[in-house]
């Protein structure tokens, strides 16, 4: 089992030559920047402030690498689709993840967080399809499910998975950075594929 509290921030990775270099598992987390990201990480390692939490969308503008019991490193991509930045900065990102994602021997598992209340952009669907062609294992977790009806929650994720176009065995885990619903089973799905590393 991981050490959650065993937790550090290594660097902020602005090119290729900043990516760690050893062998550790890497487990990926993607999404739109007002997603609730970084308030996932921070409720998946149960700790508070631990990946920057902000009021204004877009603060992860680089790709951020946290050692986690030494045994596996949590990246935190930049987030896409809705920060008030520049083009010139918007396609520096973009280059950054398409370098990120072009490596796939660093990639062991991608968590796409997507919000549970609303259909999927398109943003969205690319960040998907990047992540499916890595052939990687990979997972979709539908933030913010303590904010619909239980009524809803069928409906959510149906949406969410056909517009991802998600394969069947693919994930779409209902979660809740406030309440930590999904938290287990996020957790579950993260030791199992560093032990198969």
């Amino acid at each position: 089992m991981l050490n959650l509290h065993n937790a550090e921030f290594i660097r902020s990775a602005v090119k290729t030559a900043d990516f760690p270099q050893d062998d550790l598992p890497q487990i990926v987390f993607a999404g739109k920047s007002n997603v609730g990201k970084s308030s996932a990480i921070n409720r998946i390692l149960g700790r508070k402030n631990f990946a920057r939490v902000g009021n204004a969308p877009g603060k992860t503008i680089h790709i951020n690498f946290f050692c986690i019991d030494k045994k596996t490193y949590f990246v935190d991509l930049p987030g896409y689709g809705f920060a008030k930045v520049s083009k010139r900065e918007r396609e520096r990102w973009g280059r950054l993840m398409e370098e990120y994602f072009a490596r796939q021997d660093m990639m062991t598992m991608g968590f796409q967080i997507v919000d549970i209340r609303h259909k999927p952009t398109a943003d969205d669907v690319t960040m998907a399809d990047w992540f499916l062609q890595t052939g990687v294992p990979f997972a979709v977790i539908a933030n913010k499910h303590d904010k619909i009806k239980k009524s809803q929650l069928e409906d959510s994720l149906r949406t969410i998975r056909t517009t991802l176009h998600l394969p069947e065995e693919i994930p779409v885990i209902p979660f809740s950075a406030v309440k930590g619903t999904g938290r287990d089973e996020i957790l579950g799905l993260i030791a199992h594929h560093i032990q198969e590393t």
